[in-house]
């Protein structure tokens, strides 16, 4: 398959797709952690519509995040950059591609209203093999919802029993905490890949 990696310049995603044989271009305004990947630098509005099989977005959650709304009434400007990001977000999950999943924290009512739709599913990384907490929420279209059993969690164990922190939720201020917090938990790229790698 084609798929497209928008919002993404960690490759954790991308890399579990790139195993499995399927071509795989990231893109974002950002450039590539990695230098020696398929990497498009720049708005992915640029080539969504490039004929891609599949894409896997994890747009930019600051503005629509419900851990967040409070800010809309307390900072100048807020409210333009969530419909800005809402916008950008629809354009997103309404593209002309037959498989799509929109990877997001939950969000709140006024994004959602924008967006036009709830979530399909939410996901947490431990269900997955990483030990943490983190609602994921996944706006699907043409794909399945993400399943979980002892055969596609390695830890399940230790994960689904005593393994949950939520790390991520007690990260400290720091340059590069922004980047830490969105990256897409190894566990969860797996899932992505080997469900939905093999679907044709």
């Amino acid at each position: 398959m084609r798929i497209l990696l928008a919002c993404e310049t960690s490759n954790i995603t991308s890399n579990e797709f790139r195993k499995l044989g399927h071509y795989v271009l990231s893109c974002d305004i950002l450039p590539n952690d990695e230098s020696q990947v398929n990497h498009y630098k720049g708005n992915v509005l640029d080539i969504i519509n490039d004929d891609w099989d599949m894409m896997i977005a994890h747009p930019p959650c600051t503005y629509l995040c419900n851990s967040g709304v409070h800010w809309l009434n307390k900072k100048a400007g807020r409210w333009d950059d969530m419909k800005n990001g809402a916008d950008f977000f629809k354009q997103l999950l309404n593209a002309n591609i037959p498989k799509i999943c929109i990877e997001n924290p939950i969000s709140h009512k006024y994004a959602i209203e924008i967006i036009g739709r709830k979530y399909d599913q939410i996901i947490q990384p431990w269900m997955f093999g990483d030990g943490e907490t983190k609602a994921t929420c996944l706006w699907l279209k043409g794909l399945k919802k993400l399943y979980y059993t002892k055969e596609t969690n390695l830890f399940w164990e230790k994960t689904v029993s005593d393994g949950r922190d939520n790390r991520i939720a007690r990260m400290f201020p720091s340059e590069n905490r922004w980047k830490e917090r969105s990256k897409t938990f190894k566990g969860i790229a797996m899932a992505f890949a080997n469900q939905w790698g093999a679907e044709l």
